[in-house]
């Protein structure tokens, strides 16, 4: 079995105010890093020893202002950004206070991407 990821359990730790609130929350290994997962909804992707939070049209404005970047990958063809997870604000890092409020509308936007694709 392998150790979990130091950098994905300090998430997760930053992030327990929420899960108190909402129920919890969990990681799995994917596409050589993590998701992160509330109630079987990918919230964030943690790769390349950065993560990266969901954002839909209402939250996205909010992580521009901050400096966010999207997701990014290269593929044999060309580089291709992911706009719907963006990069964690650095201060969230280092407090459950800051993390709390982004972690949150990560987990809201994923489910209302959800709701629509449902309708």
């Amino acid at each position: 079995m392998r150790r979990p990821d130091p950098f994905v359990e300090h998430l997760l730790d930053l992030m327990a105010p929420l899960a108190a609130r909402v129920g919890p929350l969990s990681a799995r290994r994917m596409f050589g890093g993590h998701g992160l997962f509330y109630d079987g909804l990918m919230f964030a992707l943690v790769a390349g020893g950065r993560c990266y939070l969901k954002a839909d049209d209402e939250t996205a404005p909010r992580f521009a202002a901050a400096g966010s970047e999207p997701f990014r990958y290269q593929t044999a063809a060309r580089e291709v950004a992911l706009r719907h997870y963006l990069s964690l604000p650095p201060a969230c890092l280092d407090s459950a206070a800051e993390m709390t409020p982004w972690a949150r509308m990560a987990v809201e936007a994923a489910l209302r991407m959800e709701n629509a694709k449902r309708r």
